[in-house]
Parts: structure tokens; C-alpha cells; sequence
């Protein structure tokens, strides 16, 4: 027994150092990969609110064509209510996962210009469904889509860390105008 005894220091010196040895590993290989894990984060973020934002402009364009039909707006390919009600559902049911998504791994400021947004394209259906014909009333509510569009970009671009974008209005040429041939 005193020769058990005799080794405990040694066995105790053994066993500190072997977890010693361990918990250093530990905090290395945390310290190594969480800038990984935090890019993973930022990458998926990204693809939900990108995500999310193509559903929700989908439903935007139809809401355009829809307008165009009514005689609210310029849209070269218009379609009736009847035509576009099976696409607004299946962009619905598109954006029902991207909504969710977003609601899980955005950022609450995000989420809730995604609301605000997400509104107004709301009440641009609801003016096609109604079949409502007020030029007046379209272009404000393209106003609202277009500045809660922007102020989504806005947050999404302050939470991931992004460098300012692009204004939302783009410059659109004037279309090309052939001259008559003579």
C-alpha cells in the first residue's frame, strides 16, 4: 500500500495535466471555429432574407400585370384577375417556408420591415382583387411598396454587416423608339 501511496502525486500530476491538456484543446478548437460558425450564421441569414425577398417580389410582379389589366399601370404583360389568381397561390405557398425561415433566423428588426413590406404587397392584391381602377391610388401604393422594400434591404443589409446598396428606384432607359420607315 505505501508503494500505491507514493505514486499519488505522480498519478494526481498525470490526470491534472491530461485535463489540463484537454480543456486547452477545447478552448482552441471553440476560439478556432467560431468565426466559421459565424459566417455559416451570416451566410444562412443572407439566403433566408434573399429567399424571402424573391417570394415576396413575385408576388409584387403579378400584382403589377394584375394593375396593367385594370389600366393602373404600364406593365407590357397584363393579366386578369381569373389568370392570375392560381399564380398568386402558388407564390403564396411559396413564401409561407421563406416567412417562416425569416421568422426563425431574422433579426427582429428585419422581420418586422419584412411585415411592413409584406402589408403594402397585401394591399396591392386586394386592389386587383377588388378590380378596383384608380391610377392614383396604384402609384402611391407603388411609393409605399418600393420605400418598405428599400427600408427592408436597409435592415437587412445593417444586420448582416453589408456595405450601403443600390438605391431602390433604378433608372430605366426610355424604351427605343424606331423611326418610320420612309
Amino acid at each position: 500500500m505505501s508503494a500505491f501511496i507514493q505514486q499519488l502525486p505522480a498519478l494526481a500530476g498525470v490526470v491534472i495535466g491530461a485535463l489540463g491538456s484537454y480543456l486547452a484543446i477545447v478552448r482552441g478548437d471553440r476560439d478556432r471555429f467560431r468565426p466559421e460558425r459565424t459566417a455559416r450564421r451570416e451566410e444562412r441569414r443572407l439566403s433566408v432574407y434573399a429567399d424571402y425577398a424573391r417570394c415576396l417580389k413575385r408576388t409584387v410582379t403579378l400584382t403589377y400585370r394584375v394593375a396593367a389589366r385594370l389600366g393602373n399601370d404600364p406593365h407590357p404583360h397584363s393579366l386578369s384577375h381569373e389568370e392570375a389568381a392560381p399564380l398568386l397561390a402558388e407564390a403564396a405557398e411559396a413564401g409561407d417556408p421563406a416567412g417562416e425561415a425569416l421568422l426563425l433566423l431574422g433579426a427582429p428588426a428585419v422581420v418586422e420591415k419584412a411585415r411592413s413590406w409584406a402589408a403594402v404587397v397585401m394591399e396591392m392584391e386586394r386592389l386587383g382583387r377588388e378590380r378596383t381602377r384608380a391610377p392614383e391610388a396604384w402609384q402611391a401604393l407603388l411609393e409605399r411598396q418600393r420605400r418598405t422594400r428599400e427600408e427592408y434591404c436597409t435592415a437587412v443589409r445593417a444586420d448582416l454587416a453589408l456595405p450601403d446598396g443600390r438605391p431602390a428606384a433604378w433608372q430605366v432607359p426610355p424604351p427605343h423608339v424606331r423611326p418610320d420607315p420612309e
